[in-house]
């Protein structure tokens, strides 16, 4: 909801798109940043405890904003990167939590993975439609619903069943020590390596995609923005659809020939689609394929890093995970401009050969032993 409210009141309220993207980013920035130090107070604290606190800050700082009847744009961007910080720590113990929980309920981590992608996605997918009409019907008042939501995803982290312990270092190393074990075993486990550098080249080529190849397709093309929404809600919508299949029946599959295939048809034919200049039915049921494999993959790859992270660890792993995987997301958009300088069909054809390499690696070094 944040993504959709706060830049779209700014941008109303001030006329500048300039302050509305400032926002945003200091918003995202202290989220990458804090993941990757928090790691450690993660498994020091506890998941459940980092999880209520960084909602409990996220839902003040809402609060604050709501409160104040024109916020000046210093304070908007305070408070936004207040819940930049204490959000993604929040996120990742979640995270965290995943494992624990789906052992205790004795089911197949796929099934915990699964429901989490399938509740995620479509959460994602609600948010900024709920946002949209809350907006247009209240204006700033939508900012209460949003610290609402934040208080009561505090509540829940505090009243839910709790997961049982996990095994602790008896004498915790200090915390700097903490941090490095952390990305040392990231760095030597070769599995993680390579996820991870999955994710840093697909999220990039996504922000490109996103944020500029895509709108620049569909304007020369002659279609409008909703279109766009469209083909993102449709994509959004089938990813949720194989999410449940694969939390009810994914551990049934061979992991590696299904994360393959779906991962290959969830990344490269959305470029290729447009790169061929396919009529706008055929694109639509493309991206309608792409959501189907995207729901399919996610839950296995999660499922992985689930299983090769020692209990202990799952903190400061996760974070340096989500880390990495954020890192090259804020030059995404610039790239896609620059790309634009061969062409659009050129930048198209391009970005899909390498994703496509990237996809690839991960299907032939990662374990996906069980």
């Amino acid at each position: 909801m944040l993504l959709i409210a706060i830049p779209w009141l700014l941008l109303t309220s001030t006329g500048d798109p300039a302050k509305a993207g400032l926002v945003t980013l200091c918003q995202a920035l202290p989220y990458v940043i804090v993941q990757v130090v928090v790691g450690p107070l993660i498994d020091r604290l506890g998941a459940r405890r980092i999880s209520v606190a960084g909602d409990a800050i996220s839902a003040v700082a809402m609060i604050l904003l709501a409160a104040t009847p024109g916020p000046p744009l210093l304070m908007v961007m305070l408070c936004m990167a207040c819940v930049g910080a204490a959000d993604g720590p929040a996120v990742a113990a979640k995270h965290t939590l995943l494992p624990g929980a789906t052992e205790d309920a004795g089911q197949p981590i796929e099934r915990g993975t699964g429901m989490a992608t399938v509740i995620e996605r479509a959460a994602t997918s609600a948010g900024p439609l709920a946002s949209g009409v809350l907006v247009a019907a209240f204006g700033a008042r939508t900012l209460w619903a949003v610290a609402v939501l934040f208080a009561a995803a505090a509540l829940i982290g505090v009243t839910g069943q709790r997961v049982a312990g996990r095994s602790r270092p008896a004498r915790p190393d200090g915390y700097l020590r903490q941090l490095r074990d952390g990305a040392g075993f990231l760095h030597r486990d070769r599995s993680l390596r390579a996820i991870v550098l999955m994710y840093v080249v697909t999220n990039f080529l996504d922000q490109a995609f996103l944020t500029v190849l895509l709108p620049v397709w569909a304007h020369g093309h002659g279609h409008g923005v909703a279109f766009v929404g469209l083909l993102s809600g449709v994509f959004g919508a089938c990813a949720v659809f194989t999410a449940a299949i694969a939390a009810w029946i994914g551990a049934r599959f061979p992991r590696r020939t299904v994360f393959l295939v779906a991962i290959i048809v969830a990344g490269v034919t959305r470029y290729v689609v447009l790169a061929a200049d396919a009529p706008p039915t055929v694109v639509l049921l493309v991206f309608a394929v792409a959501g189907l494999g995207s729901g399919a993959a996610c839950p296995i790859v999660e499922a992985v890093e689930a299983e090769r992270v020692p209990d202990h660890m799952r903190g400061r792993v996760r974070t340096l995970i989500v880390a990495w995987a954020w890192a090259g997301i804020p030059f995404g958009g610039l790239a896609g401009a620059a790309m634009l300088t061969a062409g659009l069909g050129a930048a198209l054809w391009a970005c899909a050969a390498v994703y496509l390499a990237a996809v690839v690696h991960p299907g032939f070094r990662v374990s996906w032993r069980r």
